[in-house]
């Protein structure tokens, strides 16, 4: 995997590899009365990411939270979360919480100088938000008054060189969606209310910012960014001025989004998201070099409050070889132990100072399994497309399910709907483990 020449070069290189997309379409581009989000989370093509439910809680007023890197004041109650992230962090590359609201981030490296200090990463104020929101817009003011707090920063990457990078958010609920994109602790946001939508590693604000932090503008005039006369375009005052290479991959990478948005422009289900997050030849569904996609999410937001948002996540990389299995909160929604990681306590080399020291192997059992098959599927094509036809066969099962849930036609229990996922992931491995 690529790395800066030095330290210092490594907490802010924007020529590091480094990729995400999100999309997002709000009715009329959806083909139903929904909002729907997504993801690809692009990283090192070793690193495990897990899927992790995190129950509502109640907490003692006063009481402090541990994050990846700092405390922050918690708050009295936390919403229910669905997260997938990577294993040896606190926070999420992406989620949802039991109020329909999801949450993607991704890097970005702007004219703000990267801090060298550990605050909060952009992963974890995701999660912050999640816990602690019910819309979209309310996340977006959880993350900019935290911003403000606590700022944001520290390395991305389990790795003992230093890695940083400021964050972009799309954040969706079941009738919008925002745009967040930060430099420092200063952001501007913009609302989505209707059409399809995506980010890729880049400013995208122009013109149109719906609200914006109130010392952008005379940050800007103070730096000699912008001069103050005619119209203030965010990504124009605020982005690199030269933009390295992979900075110009990722605008290449957000015009492919656009177009493969436009294209299914009022026709929008889960499964179209599904195959822009696979597709390959835009370079959207990533394997290139040290970076792979390692885990791909897809939700299903319907503007009906009575119908439940459906969430479909792959908690395995290489969204074009794995499946993408339903989660829906229900009454009894637990933890499936085949996509949770193993722990190392205080001997965790994020715990230990300095910091990434040592490698452990944060491997879960469907990641374990999943590679095995991506093996098999090279090694042996007929038994690689047996197995590959398995996924595909799982996958519009729970397709199915979920659109017949949509559509009234299916009327499972609060029990069934919360244990879906568990079904879904132990019926994977077991596939998994049959054909090795």
């Amino acid at each position: 995997m690529e790395r800066p020449a030095s330290p210092q070069m490594a907490s802010s290189s924007p020529d590091s590899p480094c990729s995400c997309d999100c999309f997002v379409s709000v009715p009329p581009a959806s083909a139903i009365p929904a909002v729907i989000f997504a993801k690809n989370s692009d990283r090192p093509r070793d690193e495990v990411q897990e899927v992790v439910f995190v129950p509502a809680g109640s907490h003692t007023p006063g009481s402090r939270l541990q994050c990846t890197y700092i405390e922050v004041e918690q708050v009295s109650k936390t919403h229910a979360v669905i997260l997938s992230r990577p294993s040896w962090l606190w926070g999420a590359e992406m989620g949802a919480n039991e109020h329909g609201v999801c949450i993607g981030n991704e890097a970005v490296w702007t004219k703000e100088q990267v801090g060298e200090g550990e605050a909060l990463l952009g992963m974890d104020l995701l999660r912050l938000a999640l816990e602690r929101s019910s819309s979209a817009q309310e996340a977006l003011h959880v993350i900019t008054g935290l911003l403000e707090r606590y700022g944001q920063g520290g390395s991305c990457l389990e790795d003992p060189a230093p890695f940083s990078y400021h964050s972009t958010f799309l954040l969706a609920d079941r009738t919008e969606a925002w745009v967040l994109e930060t430099a420092g602790r200063l952001w501007a946001a913009q609302r989505i209310q209707e059409g399809a939508r995506n980010i890729s590693n880049q400013l995208s604000i122009g013109t149109d910012i719906s609200v914006q932090h109130p010392e952008l503008r005379t940050h800007a005039q103070a730096k000699g960014w912008w001069d103050g006369q005619g119209a203030f375009d965010f990504a124009q005052v605020f982005s690199l001025t030269q933009q390295p290479v992979r900075m110009e991959a990722a605008k290449a990478r957000f015009r492919a989004g656009q177009e493969l948005l436009q294209q299914w422009q009022g026709g929008i289900t889960a499964e179209v998201m599904m195959g822009i997050l696979r597709d390959k030849e835009s370079g959207i569904c990533m394997d290139s070099g040290g970076f792979r996609t390692t885990a791909s999410m897809v939700s299903v937001l319907p503007q009906d409050p009575t119908q439940p948002c459906v969430h479909f996540l792959t908690a395995t990389p290489d969204p074009s070889r794995s499946v993408f299995k339903p989660f829906i909160f229900g009454v009894g929604v637990a933890q499936a132990p085949q996509v949770l990681s193993p722990t190392f306590g205080a001997q965790d080399p994020v715990r230990t100072l300095p910091r990434f020291q040592t490698r452990v192997d944060r491997r879960h059992t469907l990641y374990r399994g999943h590679q095995a098959a991506l093996g098999l599927m090279e090694s042996d094509q007929d038994r690689g497309q047996q197995l590959q036809q398995k996924q595909q066969d799982l996958e519009q099962e729970g397709l199915k399910a979920t659109q017949g849930l949509l559509a009234s036609e299916w009327a499972p229990s609060l029990q069934e709907l919360g244990s879906l996922f568990q079904a879904f992931v132990k019926r994977e491995s077991q596939a998994y483990a049959s054909a090795s």
